[in-house]
């Protein structure tokens, strides 16, 4: 069977039982992402940076396709937890990168007065694939060395 699009398990994760994302419904556009471990959320402060939540996952897809990260509908009022980048965006050649594996997580500020315990197992967001199109001129060549952050 050819692979098109699915999640595995990032090296360094491979025995901390991380669970596969599901879709909870048949017609749920997004998979279900669990925290790989406990983690506090410290309430924001100015000047903070956001806080990383760890998936244990990697991506992969097809040429034309990206994974798209979004918050749970009920983060904000439930546990005061927004993304950090809005969406965040997962593109094929992250897979399986030099830096750290393809490892994709969650960037969230939490904007509770409290600290927010986030506990392993919990849905802390949904991963969505899409296709994306190129315009007429594009040319893109260049090829990814690492992994967050590494096309500037």
């Amino acid at each position: 069977m050819e692979k098109k699009r699915g999640f595995e398990v990032a090296k360094g994760w491979e025995n901390k039982n991380i669970n596969m994302p599901v879709r909870k419904t048949k017609y749920s556009a997004g998979y279900d992402i669990e925290a790989a471990e406990n983690i506090i959320i410290p309430a924001y402060k100015p000047g903070m940076n956001p806080t990383l939540i760890s998936t244990g996952l990697k991506a992969y897809m097809q040429d034309d396709e990206v994974m798209l990260l979004y918050n749970r509908s009920s983060n904000p009022k439930k546990k005061g937890l927004v993304l950090a980048n809005g969406v965040g965006v997962i593109d094929k050649d992250y897979y399986g990168n030099s830096d750290n594996d393809g490892h994709f997580m969650f960037a969230v500020y939490n904007i509770k007065e409290d600290d927010v315990e986030v506990k392993k197992g919990e849905c802390i967001g949904q991963a969505i694939f899409q296709k994306y199109l190129v315009t007429d001129n594009d040319d893109a060549q260049g090829e990814r060395m690492g992994g967050f952050g590494s096309t500037n």
